[in-house]
C-alpha cells in the first residue's frame, strides 16, 4: 500500500489492506524448506480473566477456547503492568509489542526493535489484521503485510449517546442493530469488497486472516507471525442477535462482590467506562451488561473456531503455536465499577493460552507471569536470540515443564492515582493521592470483598507488600513518591 494512502486511512480510523472476501480452497501441505515453528497470535480487547467456561466460567459459552485450552498450556495468573492511560489497551499492547517494562515503555518504543520486527528480520512473514492502536509509523516497520487495520474503539452511533447510561426509559440501542455503527462496519471501506455490507468487524477480520493464512502463508517456504488483534469484546458490545438470545438476561448470575458504587473514588471514577451504566448501579443494570458482554464473548469464539479450522486445513498446524490472550480485563459491574483502571484482579488480569508443538495438552499454571513475555518466550521458541532490550523474560522454561517460578511477585499501576503489588497469596493497593490503602487475602477472598488494611493480625503482610512495592518502584523507575504524589520520588528512595 501507498505511504501516503496508508496514512491518510489511519487518520480516517481505518486501514485497508489489499485482501478480498472470498476464501480459496485449503492448499495442499508441501515439505517447507525453513522448518522453523509459525505463530498465529490472537489478542482480544477487554477479556476479563474469568470469562472462559472451561477454565473458570460456566455460564460463558466457548466451546473453541475450550478447544484450544484442551490441547495446550493455560497460565491462569496472567497480568499486564500497568497504564499511563485511560485506555488501559494501548500501554499494555505497548508492552507488548516492545519488550519494554512499563515506565520505559511510554517512550521507549520507538527506540527498540518491535516483536514483529525481530521477527520479521529473522526471515519470519510478517501479516497484522484488526486492532493495533499504536504508531502508524511502528506499524509498518513491525509487519510487511496487512489486512484492514483497525483504531482502538469502534465507537457507536451516535457517540456517546444510546450507548451510554443503560438501561434508561426512553433508550432503545441494541447490539444487534445494524444501523448503530460501532462493530457494524460497512465492508468495503474496510476491503476491496463490491457490493458493499454491513457486517461485523470480528467476522470481517476472521474472513481475511483467514484468507491470507490459506492463500499466503501456507503456500510459502518460510515461517509465519500472523497477529489478529479484536476489538471485541470492548463496548460498544455488539453482536448478532442470535447470540444475545443465548444469554437471558435474568438469568445472568451477579458476581458476588457487586455494589452499588465503589467505596471511594480511586481516580477517574467518571471515566467513559464507568459511564457505561448509570449510578448507582442495580443487580439488573449488570445482569444486561454482563448478557452483552458474553454474547460478544461467544461471538469471538466463533471466529476463533473458524480459524482454527482453517489452520487444520492449511496443512500448518503441527508446526504452529497458536497464542490467545487479551490486553486487560473487565469490571464489568464488579466492585461497583464497569471498566479496566482499577487493580482488582478482574481487570488487571487476563486468559493467556498457548497451543502448538511441543506444548503438553492441557497443561495449567498458577504461576505469576506478565502477558508481555510473549515477545521474549516467541523468540526462545523459534530460535531466536532474544534483543537485549526485551525486559520481559521467556516463559518458554514453564511452558516445558519447568517448576521454578519467572515472578515471586507482580507490580502494576493505573496512571498516579494507583499502585499495586501482588503475591500468590495477598494484594496490596495503594492510592496515593488519597492516601488510602487496601490489603486483600486472596487465598481466602479470591473477589478481593474484604479489605485488611487495618486488621492488625494483617500488619505484618502489609508492611511486607509495601516494601515489595518500593522495591518494585526502584527497579522500574517509577518516581511517584507514594507519601507525596505530588512531587518525585527522590533517587534514594
Amino acid at each position: 500500500m501507498d505511504r501516503r494512502k496508508f496514512m491518510g486511512l489511519m487518520g480516517s480510523g481505518l486501514a485497508a489492506g489489499s485482501v478480498g472476501p472470498a476464501l480459496a480452497m485449503a492448499p495442499s501441505s508441501e515439505p517447507s524448506s525453513d522448518q522453523r515453528p509459525n505463530f498465529l497470535f490472537i489478542i482480544c480487547d477487554d477479556l476479563m480473566f474469568r470469562t472462559i467456561n472451561a477454565l473458570n466460567n460456566p455460564e460463558v459459552h466457548t466451546p473453541n477456547i475450550n478447544r484450544l485450552l484442551s490441547s495446550g498450556f493455560g497460565f491462569t495468573h496472567a497480568f499486564h503492568q500497568g497504564s499511563w492511560s485511560g485506555a488501559v489497551c494501548l500501554p499494555s499492547r505497548t508492552m507488548l509489542n516492545s519488550g519494554l517494562t512499563a515506565f520505559h515503555a511510554e517512550r521507549g518504543i520507538d527506540e527498540v526493535h518491535t516483536w514483529g520486527q525481530t521477527l520479521g528480520n529473522a526471515g519470519y512473514d510478517t501479516y497484522i489484521c484488526g486492532k493495533w492502536h499504536l504508531d502508524t509509523t511502528v506499524l509498518q516497520r513491525s509487519f510487511k503485510e496487512m489486512g484492514p487495520v483497525a483504531p482502538g474503539m469502534l465507537p457507536s452511533t451516535p457517540i456517546n449517546g444510546a450507548a451510554y447510561d443503560r438501561p434508561r426509559p426512553g433508550d432503545t440501542w441494541q447490539p444487534w442493530d445494524k444501523s448503530l455503527k460501532g462493530h457494524w462496519i460497512h465492508t468495503n471501506l474496510w476491503v476491496n469488497q463490491n457490493p458493499d455490507r454491513i457486517e461485523h468487524a470480528a467476522a470481517v477480520y476472521t474472513d481475511c486472516f483467514i484468507d491470507h493464512l490459506l492463500n499466503k502463508a501456507a503456500k510459502r517456504d518460510t515461517p509465519f507471525f500472523m497477529y489478529l488483534g479484536f476489538n471485541s469484546p470492548h463496548d460498544p458490545r455488539q453482536a448478532p442477535r442470535e447470540y444475545v438470545d443465548r444469554y437471558p438476561q435474568d438469568k445472568i448470575e451477579v458476581p458476588p462482590n457487586f455494589l452499588p458504587e465503589h467505596p471511594f473514588d480511586q481516580g477517574d471514577y467518571k471515566i467513559r467506562d464507568e459511564l457505561l451504566a448509570p449510578f448507582p448501579r442495580t443487580p439488573a443494570d449488570v445482569q444486561l451488561h454482563r448478557r452483552e458482554y458474553y454474547a460478544l464473548i461467544t461471538y469471538v469464539d466463533h471466529q476463533i473456531g473458524r480459524i482454527l479450522e482453517a489452520l487444520q486445513q492449511s496443512g500448518k498446524a503441527s508446526n504452529t503455536y497458536v497464542i490467545l490472550t487479551a490486553d486487560h480485563g473487565l469490571a464489568v459491574g464488579e466492585h461497583g465499577l464497569m471498566g479496566k483502571q482499577n487493580m482488582y484482579d478482574c481487570s488487571v488480569r487476563m486468559p493467556l493460552i498457548i497451543a502448538g508443538p511441543g506444548i503438553r495438552a492441557g497443561a495449567r499454571s498458577d504461576e505469576l507471569v506478565y502477558q508481555h513475555c510473549l515477545y521474549a518466550t516467541t523468540c526462545e521458541l523459534a530460535g531466536i536470540p532474544i534483543p537485549q532490550t526485551v525486559e520481559f523474560p521467556s516463559l518458554a522454561p514453564l511452558l516445558h515443564g519447568g517448576n521454578q517460578p519467572v515472578f515471586d511477585a507482580v507490580f502494576s499501576y493505573y496512571k498516579s492515582y494507583q499502585r499495586m503489588v501482588r503475591t500468590k497469596t495477598h494484594k496490596l493497593i495503594v492510592y496515593p493521592q488519597i492516601q488510602r490503602v487496601q490489603v486483600f487475602d486472596i487465598v481466602n477472598d479470591p473477589w478481593e470483598m474484604h479489605d485488611l488494611s487495618t486488621d492488625a493480625s494483617a500488619a505484618g503482610v502489609r508492611n511486607e507488600l509495601m516494601q515489595r512495592l518500593k522495591e518494585f518502584q526502584q527497579q522500574l523507575g517509577d518516581k511517584l513518591n507514594l507519601e507525596h504524589p505530588a512531587r518525585e520520588r527522590s533517587p534514594e528512595a
